[in-house]
Formats: C-alpha cells, structure tokens, sequence
C-alpha cells in the first residue's frame, strides 16, 4: 500500500498535498483499491466552495458509486480534465496523475483534523485488524 509522506490523509480516503495556499486532493491507494476499476469521476465547478469533510465529487466504478469528501475548505481553482476521458488514471496513478482537484485553501487550522503519513498507516491497520 502506497503511502507517500509529506501529504494529509482523511478517515474516508482522501489525501490534500498544501502547497502555500493551494491544495491538491485526491483518494488514497487504499481508496482505488477498494473501488475497483473506476468508469467515471463526476467533479465539481470551478469556482465551487468546498467544505470539510463534506462530498464534493464521486467516482464510479464496477462495485459502486462513492462519494468523495473534502479534507479541507476552499474554493475550486483546477480541475483535473483528464479524468473525464481517462478515469482509470485513479487507479494508475493516484498520487500523481490522478488528482481530483486543486483548492485555494480557505481555512489553514482544518490541517490539525488530518492525519500524517504514519497516523493515516496506523488508521489502515486499525481498519484490517
């Protein structure tokens, strides 16, 4: 399981890398795996303000369709276009070319309510224990 250091990672399977203001999102290599081969992502506007552990995406794949959640607010300045012709990216690349969207942070402090690379390991073993 892929686990990159230097990112935030959510209890749902999302992870943020915050560059000064900005924040790129995506879902975790644990997330791709569980979903299976994924067929769509349906994204948000630009321009859409996010909240908190709130949905703001899903994907779909041959098991279901999954909400995804916000590790954190703010508003929508990039969207990832290549997911509308290539989904699979998600489970090709989820840490690089799979990201969902990129966020003008609004809120630095909603960083304490996410966990590190080391936490987000613990949590997964917690899950499979």
């Amino acid at each position: 399981m892929d686990i990159p250091e230097g990112l935030l990672y959510t209890k749902e399977h999302e992870w943020i890398k915050i560059e000064g203001d900005t924040g790129t999102i995506g879902i975790t290599d644990y997330a791709q795996s569980a979903l299976g081969d994924v067929t769509f992502v349906e994204l948000p506007q630009m321009g859409d303000e996010l909240k908190q552990f709130e949905p703001f995406a899903s994907v779909e794949s041959v098991k279901a369709v999954s909400d995804i959640y916000a590790p954190m607010s703010g508003k929508v300045i990039k969207l990832n276009e290549q997911l509308s012709t290539s989904p699979e990216l998600l489970n090709q690349s989820p840490y690089e070319e799979g990201w969902l969207v990129v966020i003008e942070i609004s809120d630095e402090k909603e960083k304490e309510n996410l966990m590190s690379a080391a936490e987000y390991k613990q949590y997964l073993e917690g899950l499979s224990a």
